[in-house]
Protein backbone atom coordinates (compact mmCIF):
# COMPACT_ATOMS: atom_id res chain seq x y z
CA UNK A 1 0.00 0.00 0.00
CA UNK A 2 1.43 3.99 -0.75
CA UNK A 3 2.12 5.59 1.71
CA UNK A 4 0.29 8.77 2.11
CA UNK A 5 1.22 12.51 3.00
CA UNK A 6 -0.83 15.25 3.71
CA UNK A 7 -0.22 18.29 1.15
CA UNK A 8 -1.37 21.73 2.51
CA UNK A 9 -3.08 23.90 -0.56
CA UNK A 10 -4.74 27.53 -0.30
CA UNK A 11 -8.64 27.40 -0.84
CA UNK A 12 -8.58 28.87 -4.14
CA UNK A 13 -6.41 25.70 -5.48
CA UNK A 14 -8.50 23.13 -3.78
CA UNK A 15 -11.54 24.83 -5.26
CA UNK A 16 -10.31 24.30 -8.94
CA UNK A 17 -9.20 20.93 -8.46
CA UNK A 18 -12.77 20.27 -7.46
CA UNK A 19 -14.00 21.92 -10.11
CA UNK A 20 -12.42 20.33 -12.87
CA UNK A 21 -11.47 16.91 -11.16
CA UNK A 22 -14.54 14.83 -12.12
CA UNK A 23 -15.20 12.02 -10.71
CA UNK A 24 -11.26 11.67 -10.10
CA UNK A 25 -10.49 11.79 -6.52
CA UNK A 26 -8.29 14.56 -5.72
CA UNK A 27 -4.85 12.74 -5.23
CA UNK A 28 -5.48 10.67 -8.90
CA UNK A 29 -6.46 14.26 -10.85
CA UNK A 30 -3.19 15.66 -8.88
CA UNK A 31 -1.15 12.81 -10.03
CA UNK A 32 -2.77 13.30 -13.84
CA UNK A 33 -1.71 16.36 -14.39
CA UNK A 34 1.81 15.90 -12.69
CA UNK A 35 2.44 13.09 -15.35
CA UNK A 36 1.11 14.93 -18.45
CA UNK A 37 2.96 17.86 -17.43
CA UNK A 38 6.36 15.95 -17.25
CA UNK A 39 5.30 13.93 -20.24
CA UNK A 40 4.90 17.27 -22.53
CA UNK A 41 8.16 18.72 -21.63
CA UNK A 42 9.75 15.13 -22.36
CA UNK A 43 7.96 14.51 -25.95
CA UNK A 44 7.96 18.36 -27.29
CA UNK A 45 11.19 20.52 -26.55
CA UNK A 46 10.63 24.02 -26.43
CA UNK A 47 12.54 24.19 -29.78
CA UNK A 48 9.56 22.29 -31.82
CA UNK A 49 7.73 25.18 -31.34
CA UNK A 50 9.52 27.36 -33.97
CA UNK A 51 10.55 27.15 -37.36
CA UNK A 52 13.97 27.36 -37.89
CA UNK A 53 16.26 29.08 -40.72
CA UNK A 54 16.79 26.36 -42.75
CA UNK A 55 13.69 25.24 -42.55
CA UNK A 56 12.04 28.24 -43.65
CA UNK A 57 14.51 28.75 -46.43
CA UNK A 58 13.44 25.43 -47.65
CA UNK A 59 9.68 26.34 -47.31
CA UNK A 60 10.32 29.53 -49.56
CA UNK A 61 12.08 27.76 -52.11
CA UNK A 62 9.47 25.29 -51.94
CA UNK A 63 6.73 27.72 -52.33
CA UNK A 64 8.47 30.36 -55.14
CA UNK A 65 8.95 26.40 -57.47
CA UNK A 66 5.26 26.07 -56.98
CA UNK A 67 4.64 29.24 -58.15
CA UNK A 68 6.81 28.93 -60.86
CA UNK A 69 5.10 25.28 -62.22
CA UNK A 70 1.68 27.24 -61.49
CA UNK A 71 2.60 30.18 -64.13
CA UNK A 72 4.56 27.80 -66.27
CA UNK A 73 1.02 25.72 -66.54
CA UNK A 74 -1.18 28.54 -67.33
CA UNK A 75 1.28 30.02 -70.04
CA UNK A 76 2.16 26.83 -71.44
CA UNK A 77 -1.69 26.17 -71.52
CA UNK A 78 -2.52 29.77 -72.73
CA UNK A 79 0.72 29.12 -75.84
CA UNK A 80 -1.49 26.02 -77.12
CA UNK A 81 -5.15 27.78 -77.34
CA UNK A 82 -2.97 30.22 -80.10
CA UNK A 83 -3.94 32.95 -78.05
CA UNK A 84 -1.67 36.20 -78.84
CA UNK A 85 -0.09 37.94 -75.50
CA UNK A 86 -1.80 41.43 -75.10
CA UNK A 87 0.62 44.32 -74.81
CA UNK A 88 3.90 43.67 -72.55
CA UNK A 89 2.77 41.33 -69.72
CA UNK A 90 4.11 38.40 -71.49
CA UNK A 91 7.26 39.65 -71.82
CA UNK A 92 7.50 40.91 -67.91
CA UNK A 93 5.80 37.97 -66.79
CA UNK A 94 8.64 35.44 -68.32
CA UNK A 95 11.35 37.88 -66.72
CA UNK A 96 9.79 37.61 -63.71
CA UNK A 97 9.26 33.67 -63.88
CA UNK A 98 12.88 33.71 -64.76
CA UNK A 99 13.85 35.58 -61.55
CA UNK A 100 11.72 33.39 -59.29
CA UNK A 101 13.71 30.53 -60.44
CA UNK A 102 17.24 32.42 -60.30
CA UNK A 103 17.11 33.74 -56.87
CA UNK A 104 18.25 31.28 -53.84
CA UNK A 105 17.53 32.33 -50.69
CA UNK A 106 20.84 31.21 -48.46
CA UNK A 107 20.29 30.35 -44.57
CA UNK A 108 22.02 32.37 -42.28
CA UNK A 109 24.62 30.75 -40.42
CA UNK A 110 23.72 30.13 -36.58
CA UNK A 111 26.69 30.29 -34.45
Amino acid sequence: MPEKRMLIVEDEILSKIDENRGEMSRSEFLSFLINNQLQEKESSPASSKYVSREEYAEFTQGMKELLRRFFDFFIKDGLKQEEAPEDGNFAELAQRLQSLSASKIKPKSTK
